[in-house]
């Protein structure tokens, strides 16, 4: 196969013709096949159908004395604070357990500093005149959703290898108008990068300009290796510790992607005067999250052996979907030399870059052969990528035959984009 670009115009043109045809034949099946979303596939969710078996007797809805089913325990179970402190590495006292969204969580904290300022704030942010917000990108569309919402101005940081470009956030970070970053620091969405252990030093030890500025930790994909062992991680709250920066972090976590998406239990961690702190203004807003179902999770998942012997049986459902569409586009479209993507060995998401200028394209193509990507440019603040380049793949919903459909669809588009790209 000749790389594209050394094709001749009349070389170009017969294969245009071609892979024009073949998206034809494709587009003819009426296919509604959906890679936009990192959702868990039923295969993953049956896996967990004993969280349901747990709790059978009075005696199960009684944790460390306290009787699940009543009011109380605002901060959640400390059986569930125990379980998630030692999946993060941090203290129980650190941990906060929640509802069965992190993305909840999240945005609870935002419009906490919004409406009434964080520990260390000189005023609540609504009385700024302005707040930035560092959104490294490729990146997670729905945290930079939250921030946009509050009328933040979004701040790209372009990703690297080893995490966000430390440069550009230590020159940002000297503007007090910049009050904070998210993060995804393992199998990071959608490039799956794990940041370095230097990347991680240079976060923890920042020195922003702002005295309330939020280190949002997403650390969502804490345990979701899909290929090799499990990769052990440093825990934030300490390594900022180290630095006086104890109150700069908030972690967050779910089992969205443990157990189930739906109905799974969530929690953030936080230094103790950030608890002492939230659990002031939180002790307004609740009485507790649901306590049954964070007992019926402790009752599961029991402890992190437990919990990763549990996502060991995920890999096994996930690493052939990934291979699928990474085989693919080896054979397909690596030869042509259109597009390059990263090769994750965990997290729910690949990230493709295809061709500057073609993303968009190869999008609506996709759409109109039934194939839902997620959008081109919602990797990027505003939506918007300057290079209309990234895509970003979410194999783990399909079933494997659908996947195999899903890829081969979307790389006759990038096929397709691409050469209309070089002129046809």
């Amino acid at each position: 196969m000749t790389p594209y670009a050394k094709m001749t115009p009349a070389e170009r043109a017969a294969e245009y013709a071609r892979v024009s045809a073949e998206y034809e034949a494709k587009k003819s099946l009426g296919l509604k096949l959906n890679m936009a979303r990192g959702k868990p596939g039923k295969e993953q969710l049956d896996l967990v159908n004993g969280l349901f078996d747990v709790m059978k007797t009075p005696e199960d809805f009684v944790s460390d004395g306290v009787d699940v089913r009543n009011y109380g325990e605002l901060k959640g179970l400390a059986s569930a604070r125990r379980l998630f402190a030692e999946i993060l590495g941090c203290k129980p006292e650190q941990v906060f357990v929640g509802g069965n969204a992190s993305l909840q969580l999240m945005y609870d904290t935002v419009a906490k500093a919004y409406t009434h300022g964080l520990l260390h704030s000189p005023r609540p942010w609504c009385k700024e005149e302005k707040i930035k917000w560092l959104c490294p990108a490729p990146g997670y569309d729905r945290h930079f959703q939250v921030t946009e919402s509050f009328g933040f101005e979004l701040v790209t940081i372009p990703m690297t290898a080893d995490g966000p470009d430390m440069d550009a956030v230590e020159a940002a970070i000297a503007d007090p108008a910049v009050k904070g970053m998210w993060n995804v620091p393992k199998y990071s969405n959608p490039d799956g990068v794990i940041y370095s252990a230097e990347t991680i030093r240079r976060i923890a030890s920042m020195k922003p300009a702002a005295p309330d500025f939020l280190l949002m930790w997403d650390n969502a994909y804490c345990i979701h290796e899909f290929e090799g062992e499990y990769v052990d991680f440093p825990d934030i709250l300490s390594e900022c510790a180290k630095y006086d920066n104890a109150d700069m972090v908030f972690e967050f976590a779910s089992t969205s992607k443990v157990t189930l998406p739906g109905a799974g239990i969530s929690c953030f961690a936080c230094s103790e005067a950030n608890m002492a702190y939230m659990e002031k203004l939180l002790g307004v807003q609740i009485i507790s999250f649901d306590k049954v179902n964070q007992q019926r999770h402790v009752l599961y998942l029991k402890d992190k052996a437990h919990t990763l012997a549990l996502m060991r049986r995920h890999a096994g459902v996930l690493g052939p979907k990934f291979r699928c569409v990474l085989d693919a586009l080896d054979r397909e479209i690596a030869p042509l030399d259109i597009a390059s993507w990263q090769r994750p060995k965990g997290g729910y998401f690949i990230s493709l870059n295809a061709m500057p200028g073609t993303a968009r394209r190869v999008w609506e193509l996709c759409r109109d052969a039934g194939v839902t990507l997620t959008g081109a440019g919602a990797t990027f603040p505003y939506g918007k990528d300057p290079a209309d380049s990234n895509l970003r793949i979410a194999p783990s919903y399909p079933p494997v035959e659908e996947l195999e459909q899903a890829i081969a669809v979307l790389c006759v588009c990038l096929k397709m984009a691409a050469l209309e790209k070089l002129g046809v």
